[in-house]
């Protein structure tokens, strides 16, 4: 059996000034995880740089305009005939106004704590759960 070839999807995560972040919901016009939420992202087109891509697909799913700040991290998806590695970003908005494209039906400014409630895609929700939820400092979180 010939080995399954790796695509690359990039991630936005946009935090606001109150350190919320935006997640989509996945609509019926999604082949996969239907219902599930996201941060904005896909994947992306052969030869394309991979800043120029996450602001594509941001662009092209919210019609917001960003500025990446770093690497945030990556995680990998396995799937039925392919993989892909995820490549997360941090950015900010930087304009534009929130106008949902047709594969997402809802979104919500979430904050970062309390990502593990919301039903996040597969690799996503262990990404967010280990690097994201990890990073937040105790007095954010509630702690001593």
């Amino acid at each position: 059996m010939p080995e399954k070839p790796f695509h690359l999807a990039v991630r936005a995560i946009i935090r606001d000034e109150r350190d919320r972040c935006l997640l989509l919901r996945r609509s019926s016009a999604c082949k996969h995880f239907v219902g599930t939420w996201e941060w904005p992202g896909g994947k992306a087109e052969r030869g394309e740089e991979v800043d120029e891509a996450v602001r594509r697909e941001v662009r092209e799913e919210t019609a917001l305009e960003i500025e990446l700040k770093g690497v945030a991290g990556s995680y990998g998806i396995e799937m039925a005939r392919l993989r892909i590695a995820v490549l997360c970003m941090e950015a900010r908005c930087t304009g534009g106004t929130l106008l949902l494209s047709e594969e997402h039906d809802e979104s919500a400014w979430v904050p970062i704590a309390e990502l593990p409630k919301w039903d996040l895609t597969p690799g996503l929700r262990e990404f967010a759960l280990g690097h994201v939820v990890g990073r937040i400092e105790p007095e954010k979180q509630g702690g001593p």
